[in-house]
């Protein structure tokens, strides 16, 4: 796949989330909007984290998880089980998690403002994307 912003785009986002193998990658980036697309094998999550500056939208095309939110890493007093069609809000500044708790792989895209990756992000592991996160402060 390849990041086709900030230039006019139009896209199946279903079709593209539900075909991507890499844990993300980015689909659009521009200005003040970004679009990627999430794999999450079963067991595995996106990772406890909490963005300073924006807030979050994710919606879930395949699979079930739990959604865990709340103020600090240790008080997570939100905690919800989404799947197909689900759609998560998550506001600036609170600390969350998605964790894929069926037996197949979690389909899901993301959208953020402004952009949280760099333009053209692909982490194809878990293990690639948490190396990169090392570097990225939330």
């Amino acid at each position: 796949m390849t990041d086709h912003g900030p230039n006019p785009y139009v896209v199946n986002i279903e079709k593209e989330t539900l075909q991507n193998t890499n844990y993300r990658t980015t689909i659009w980036t521009g200005q003040e909007l970004q679009l990627t697309v999430m794999s999450i094998e079963p067991g595995h999550d996106i990772g406890l984290e909490k963005h300073d500056d924006h807030d979050q939208f994710i919606r879930i095309e395949s699979g079930t998880c739990l959604v865990q939110m709340g103020p600090a890493e240790d008080d997570l007093n939100f905690e919800v089980t989404a799947g197909d069609d689900d759609a998560i809000f998550i506001p600036v500044g609170k600390f969350h998690n998605v964790t894929n708790t069926g037996d197949e792989a979690l389909k899901l895209y993301s959208i953020y403002a402004p952009a949280e990756h760099e333009h053209g992000t692909v982490h194809v592991t878990y293990e690639e994307a948490m190396e990169a996160e090392a570097h990225h402060h939330h």
